[in-house]
């Protein structure tokens, strides 16, 4: 029997602290993201052998997030029922944090990145049922745009920190240090990230509320009926069969957004600082390469911070289904431009393009699959959800590397044409990848109406 929503409207800053922690874990993420190809080049691995040594991470998102999303369903304690797996994730991730640029081996940084991602992964998850949780339906949008703004902001300070400490260390130092391969700037930054994310992490933890299940007995009840991993495996198992239809349309636009954005994350940083500054692994020129990269991930994340405050006005005009189509239409145009480019401040303005798209990406399809999920199943669908960002990582690792050995560089007509470099290549066809996803929109059913047109920096009232 259908009803008013109990949840009563969140204000402003309500919304501001229950996201804010999102900004310590995308200050995370973006570090892992600008600069782990960079730390195992520079401990010698080969450009085939990087998605591989990726490939740890995704497989461990494969299984964390959709027993992460069921165990958080399942939980109800002192600290509520999400929070306690932001806490246990951010003080994992910013263990992990301390110790990567330490890594003197490429087999320890690979391990050390699978830590990273699966403690990332065990925050991230529950932050996606958190605001579906807390949020009444039309305000949802918003709670969604407001995480994208965080993961904007974070990413635009993690991605450029390396660059700036770079240029604040006195003159001979912005390099390695007491014989370490990883440059002191890099090493510096991750400590950085490591306060940032407990810190960010802890401020929602202590300013927002958890509402208890409405029958705390027949929620313990069912608790204990369904305990065990045996049980946490079978009914992840069933729901995985049973995704509403919305999720599985939204599925294939998840698989090949993120197998464009992995292609960028993989490949860009390598190929600038090679393509456009002429730089190889322990020259001035390939580490000033990488932290201009990091500048341009700073570039589009900026855009992305800006961009969500207009995404629910625009949604709310177009429908969520549209503004994403045309967004990563937008992200497309902008990583294919890259080949074209030569000059290192032009390359910024691709990245306004990726960045509109990488709005969207962190809010819209969320925002959409929200409203088809039953109730008492937000946590392990959004985990299960996650598979889809995580398949095509997996894809990435392990296609990716043969592709660069016995593909693209055996002189094929596109690598040719990108003077002869397969990491350009590679980016390019992440383009290709974010339009097809965009083509992909057309199929997604968006179950609910679009929220009137609002900022997120507008009050509920």
């Amino acid at each position: 029997m259908a009803g008013a929503d109990p949840r009563p409207p969140l204000r402003f800053w309500q919304i501001w602290n229950m996201c804010f922690g999102f900004l310590g874990i995308q200050f995370g993420w973006a570090l892992q993201m600008a600069n782990m190809s960079a730390i195992y080049e520079y401990l010698g691995a080969d450009a085939h052998q990087i998605p591989i040594l990726w490939l740890a991470a995704p497989l461990t998102g494969l299984l964390v997030q959709p027993v992460i999303g069921h165990l958080s369903d399942r939980t109800w304690n002192r600290l509520g029922r999400r929070r306690p797996y932001f806490l246990t994730g951010a003080l994992l991730a910013s263990g992990a944090l301390i110790v990567m640029p330490h890594s003197s081996s490429l087999w320890m940084a690979a391990g050390l990145l699978w830590v990273l991602d699966a403690s990332i992964n065990i925050s991230m998850e529950p932050f996606r049922a958190f605001v579906a949780d807390l949020l009444p339906p039309e305000q949802r949008t918003r709670g969604y745009a407001m995480q994208a703004l965080f993961i904007g902001l974070g990413a635009v300070i993690a991605s450029v920190l390396p660059w700036a400490l770079s240029g604040l260390l006195p003159a001979g130092r912005e390099g390695g240090m007491s014989g370490q391969a990883i440059p002191l700037a890099v090493r510096l930054a991750f400590y950085t990230g490591a306060v940032v994310f407990l810190a960010a992490v802890l401020w929602t933890v202590f300013t927002t509320r958890e509402h208890p299940p409405e029958d705390l007995e027949a929620f313990r009840r069912m608790k204990a009926e369904k305990a065990g991993f045996t049980a946490a495996v079978a009914e992840v198992f069933h729901d995985v069969l049973a995704m509403p239809p919305t999720m599985r349309r939204l599925a294939w636009v998840q698989i090949f957004t993120w197998l464009g954005f992995f292609c960028m994350w993989l490949y860009f940083g390598v190929a600038v600082a090679r393509n456009i500054f002429g730089g190889a692994p322990g020259t001035p020129a390939y580490a000033q390469g990488i932290a201009w990269a990091g500048n341009c991930f700073a570039m589009y994340s900026a855009v992305c911070f800006a961009v969500s405050f207009a995404l629910p006005v625009v949604a709310a005009r177009l429908g969520r289904r549209l503004t994403h189509a045309l967004c990563l239409t937008l992200g497309a145009l902008g990583l294919m431009s890259v080949a074209l480019i030569e000059d290192k401040y032009v390359l910024l303005l691709p990245m306004v393009g990726v960045g509109v798209a990488w709005a969207s990406t962190l809010s819209m399809p969320y925002a959409i699959l929200a409203g088809a999920l039953p109730a008492g199943k937000t946590g392990i669908y959004m985990g299960i959800f996650n598979f889809f960002i995580v398949i095509p990582e997996i894809l990435a690792a392990l296609g990716f590397g043969a592709l660069l050995e016995r593909l693209l560089t055996n002189e094929s007509a596109l690598v040719l044409q990108l003077g002869g470099d397969s990491r350009l290549a590679v980016v390019v066809i992440g383009g290709v990848s974010l339009a097809v996803a965009a083509g992909l929109c057309a199929l997604v059913i968006d179950p609910s109406a679009p929220a009137p047109a609002r900022s997120i920096a507008q009050h509920p009232r």
